[in-house]
């Protein structure tokens, strides 16, 4: 404080924001802002400080010849003090303007002002140019960092997500309930976080993957349309659109089928993009079955921005003397490729460097293929005759300046998720994903199980929760990898904003995907008896979606992780750099919850979890 007789109290509060001043010609008007001293600048005579609040910046003039005092004071100001500024608002002086402010045109001339909290030297300037500072160092300095106008903004847009949410949701007829942080530990995908229990010693919580399953116990309990905005937790390896807490709006319903739950979330994100970023959503999305989708994209979550996608090439070479890639063909594998728009300009160099992306990505080779003033070349088109060169040019709608990456394998996926990867990178580097698109789409008809080869058993791709179409029921015994579900993802610009699915509401439906997952009835009483119980107890068809809202809120905001719209993100390593999170504890502390630590063993500690698609 600056003595005894300036304190902060009623006389220093704002009377207006600082990127809300304005005015008119030839008035000055009386105004008190507070803030933080974005920079000070001293010529001399005058002092210029440019005050900063969330709302934006204005310029404050002090005039040694009005108020010398004021202004010898204000030579000790600082970037970052905090201070209360009375003064008078006016129209700069003609020329002076600032364009590039809000505030440009006008200006407060300081009468008095009051500092109210000094600042440490800064660890990085505050601005436009703080995108450049090392990222740990920002996340270390978290509390500067939000004062960037770009995280204010993002923050703010978060909060606006939320309560279009609330107030859309309540609207039609949803009811918002809590449901437990602590819970019981049950296999969804990733590794759970675990809560020991020191009044239960050796006993543990876990935080939740998801509300899945007391969200179906709520439908049970007759509550018919329950949402949460909820925080949720996943112990598995990190990456720019991951975190270890995250937060989804999940949303249940009964007595719906997958048509209700499509129009919902259309008509949601429709209002939620035109009242939050002002864009025109089309509805229907566009609907898509998994497999089309990774034939065609190699991917579940297709970017259907980029203009061009996987083609089918087997009957190209199906008949061609390139042995490899007729054995293939005519084993029943797969010969695929990608095209790529202005790509016969590559260079020998630039293709050699795309089959090396290839093989990183998992391929075995590449084939490349370009068309140059109408002749098309290769390393394969020896062994094509006249009618598989054309077949090969209209199969893959290729043209004159275009390219042709082909691979070839065994396993329907596989070569799938290769070209798609591929064709990511190809898009990204040669500018063809289309800026300014919101591309929607419904992917549907998701397998039920997968094969989990390094256990010997088949796995849940969603969750074991989810109910598989009717008419593969009867595959169950017989060929569970062909049992289509009745879960769906929506899926933005290539990113999943959600997913989700109809629910089984026959306990002995339950009971069988249980079996086909390898549980025993002992084991399923003992992870999911309360469920079955409650299931048997007169369950109505229900289901659901789960939104990530960092996810939808990066997207919105152009951000490209969800550390830039989480005010206090972990890194790649899940620590929090700020608070120095997660840390050792007192001994003593260990013994009161009955837990003694060992040594961790490297391969294990570093061994990944093995990645699902988001329980939901």
């Amino acid at each position: 404080m600056e003595g005894a007789q300036r304190y902060f109290d009623k006389e220093w509060q704002r009377t207006g924001y600082c990127g809300d001043v304005s005015g008119k010609s030839g008035e000055e008007l009386p105004i008190v802002v507070n803030g933080w001293v974005r920079r000070r600048r001293d010529l001399g005579g005058l002092i210029f400080i440019e005050l900063w609040d969330h709302t934006g910046a204005v310029q404050v003039v002090i005039n040694p010849e009005l108020t010398p005092e004021v202004h010898e004071r204000a030579r000790e100001l600082r970037s970052e003090f905090v201070v209360s500024v009375k003064g008078k608002i006016r129209v700069r002086p003609e020329g002076t303007a600032n364009p590039s402010m809000k505030t440009g045109e006008w200006e407060i001339v300081a009468g008095d002002f009051l500092r109210l909290a000094p600042a440490a030297p800064l660890p990085f300037e505050i601005g436009e140019l703080t995108d450049k500072v090392d990222e740990n160092l920002r996340l270390h300095y978290r509390y500067l960092d939000l004062r960037r106008e770009k995280m204010q903004r993002n923050l703010r847009l978060r909060h606006k997500i939320a309560m279009y949410t609330r107030n859309f949701l309540s609207a039609g007829g949803f009811i918002e309930i809590e449901t437990p942080m602590l819970t019981l530990s049950t296999p969804e995908g990733a590794r759970d976080y675990l809560v020991p229990s020191r009044v239960n010693p050796g006993a543990f919580y876990a935080l939740p993957q998801s509300p899945q399953i007391f969200k179906q116990i709520l439908m049970i309990s007759g509550f018919d349309r329950y949402f949460q905005i909820v925080k949720c937790f996943r112990d598995e390896d990190l990456r720019a659109d991951r975190q270890p807490e995250f937060t989804q709006i999940d949303i249940e319903m009964s007595y719906l089928v997958e048509e209700d739950i499509f129009s919902l979330i259309e008509k949601y994100l429709q209002g939620l993009f035109k009242e939050t970023v002002g864009v025109d959503v089309a509805t229907p999305f566009r609907r898509m079955s998994y497999w089309e989708a990774m034939d065609r994209y190699g991917s579940d979550k297709p970017d259907l921005r980029i203009p061009f996608e996987i083609v089918d090439l087997s009957p190209v070479f199906a008949g061609s003397s390139f042995e490899p890639f007729r054995d293939v063909a005519a084993h029943g594998g797969y010969v695929r490729g990608i095209p790529l728009p202005g790509g016969a300009s590559l260079s020998r160099k630039n293709l050699s460097d795309i089959e090396e992306k290839a093989k990183r990505l998992g391929a075995r080779g590449l084939s490349p293929f370009q068309i140059k003033d109408g002749e098309l070349k290769g390393p394969l088109v020896k062994f094509l005759d006249e009618s598989s060169q054309s077949l090969l040019k209209s199969s893959s709608s290729i043209g004159d300046g275009d390219a042709l990456f082909v691979i070839a394998g065994s396993d329907r996926r596989e070569v799938s998720e290769i070209l798609g990867a591929l064709r990511l990178e190809l898009a990204r580097e040669h500018g063809l994903v289309a800026k300014g698109a919101w591309e929607f789409l419904w992917v549907v008809d998701f397998p039920l199980f997968e094969r989990d080869e390094e256990a010997g058993r088949w796995s849940a791709v969603h969750h074991p929760f989810t109910s598989p179409c009717s008419e593969d029921v009867a595959l169950m015994d017989s060929n569970p990898g062909e049992v289509r579900s009745r879960a769906y993802d929506c899926v933005l610009n290539g990113n999943e904003l959600g997913g989700g699915s109809i629910r089984i509401h026959d306990p002995l439906l339950q009971e069988k995907v249980f079996s086909c997952l390898s549980f025993t009835k002992e084991a399923a009483r003992e992870r999911f008896g309360f469920l079955l119980d409650a299931l048997s107890s007169g369950t109505p068809p229900h289901g659901g979606i789960a939104l990530g809202m960092d996810r939808l809120a990066m997207l919105l905001s152009g951000a490209t992780s969800i550390r830039d719209v989480m005010a206090f993100p972990k890194t790649q390593k899940a620590q929090c750099l700020m608070s120095s999170a997660p840390s050792a504890v007192p001994e003593e502390q260990l013994k009161e919850l009955c837990i003694k630590t060992v040594p961790a063993v490297p391969s294990e500690a570093n061994a990944p979890a093995r990645e699902k698609t988001d329980p939901k």
